[in-house]
């Protein structure tokens, strides 16, 4: 079973294959990473764990037993309390409840271990996924999200309170789908 692992030097080239392997798929639903991404991935990646190591962000990988990844899950701009979260899970674990778990896991790690209280994410309004996936782990709509936020493409921004997974009683929000 995959878990979530706080993201580590030696992670770097199962993460540089994950995003290799699922540029196309990424590109569908987000906007592309481009090539200087990928030529500057040694730089990009220690820059990742510099930020880290500073406290600004947490990084972690879903890992799978053979130590590929499968998803991506980021704790952005950490400050008061608060942070934005980004993801992005591996096409053959999409559709799963693989990032939905993930998610759920990385709210819980936020205010555990983060002392967090609160997260956002956007998602574009063509990712239905995304939208799926943050409603069923406890994020509510909270108001439509710049273009310049979503790599130029209307969406919408989403808040998660960590009230429940602060309380570390293994509750998870409810499905909101109704």
């Amino acid at each position: 079973m995959p878990e979530l692992k706080r993201l580590h030097a030696s992670h770097a080239p199962a993460v540089l294959d994950f995003e290799r392997t699922n540029r196309a798929y990424f590109a569908a639903s987000v906007t592309d990473r481009g090539d200087a991404y990928f030529d500057q991935f040694t730089d990009r990646y220690n820059a990742l764990l510099a930020e880290q190591e500073a406290g600004v962000c947490a990084f972690y990988v879903l890992l799978a037993e053979d130590g590929s990844v499968h998803g991506r899950f980021n704790l952005v701009n950490i400050e008061h309390h608060t942070a934005e979260v980004g993801y992005r899970v591996a096409q053959h674990a999409a559709g799963r409840g693989v990032a939905t778990e993930a998610v759920r896991e990385l709210c819980r790690l936020a205010a555990q271990r983060h002392g967090l209280r609160a997260l956002r994410a956007a998602a574009a309004h063509r990712n239905a996924a995304s939208h799926r996936v943050l409603t069923k782990s406890g994020f509510v709509p909270i108001g439509p999200a710049d273009p310049a936020d979503l790599g130029g493409e209307p969406g919408t921004w989403y808040q998660c309170d960590l009230a429940v997974f602060r309380r570390g009683t293994g509750e998870e929000p409810a499905d909101r789908r109704g």
